[in-house]
């Protein structure tokens, strides 16, 4: 039989404040209330999913940036399967430097130059402070290939952010990264990526059907 790994991407649940569409990048926001039903909902869930008709769900390992928003989505994801998350600082969002906090039109009218130069070469351009995206990505795939180097024919869950799952798809996909903003990651998103002896295909994508109910039928 194959060898198949099965990795669970998935988005942190939403924050306090998320209304307020600001980049808050390495900023600590917490989960919102909303936000922890999301990860509730999204473990009842996943507890159906992985079952399979065996009597116990196997979940073998649980990463998640350091971050509180990732780590608490995590923590609530983890508790059916009775593991303990591992937090990674790779996994971190992309940081925005000084351009933390502010909204998109806050940084349009404040830093007109610098906005754009991010539009016109959004893969090598970073705000003072901050990454550029393939920075991000520089970051973010040496971690990931560990993981998966880790973890072969296992099933493993991955809870980060927006920025850093789309990094993760786009090379998955074979996406070019100037494009990153063309892939949405919703909060408590679900992707599952199966790998066949190495090659991945994406199952599911951005996936926020666990929202609508307790778990599959």
């Amino acid at each position: 039989m194959d060898m198949i790994t099965t990795v669970y991407l998935i988005r942190h649940g939403q924050t306090v404040d998320s209304e307020e569409k600001k980049y808050k990048g390495h900023i600590d926001v917490p989960l919102s209330k909303e936000g922890r039903g999301q990860a509730e909902r999204l473990a009842r869930y996943m507890s159906v999913l992985l079952a399979n008709g065996s009597e116990r769900p196997v979940l073998n390992a649980v990463y998640s940036s350091g971050l509180s928003r990732a780590i608490d989505t995590a923590r609530i994801i983890s508790r059916p399967f009775d593991i303990e998350p591992e937090e990674i600082e790779g996994l971190k969002e992309r940081s925005f430097g000084k351009w933390e906090g502010m909204t998109f039109s806050e940084i349009q009218q404040e830093y007109p130059s610098e906005f754009s130069a991010w539009v016109s070469d959004p893969l090598s351009f970073s705000p003072v402070n901050g990454e550029s995206t393939q920075d991000v990505n520089n970051r973010v795939m040496p971690v990931y290939s560990d993981i998966l180097a880790r973890h072969e024919g296992d099933n493993i869950a991955i809870i980060a952010h927006g920025g850093v799952n789309r990094i993760i798809l786009c090379n998955i996909l074979g996406i070019p990264l100037e494009l990153i903003f063309r892939v949405e990651q919703d909060f408590s998103g679900l992707n599952v990526i199966r790998y066949y002896e190495g090659t991945p295909v994406v199952k599911t994508f951005n996936s926020t059907a666990h929202l609508n109910g307790p778990g599959p039928t």
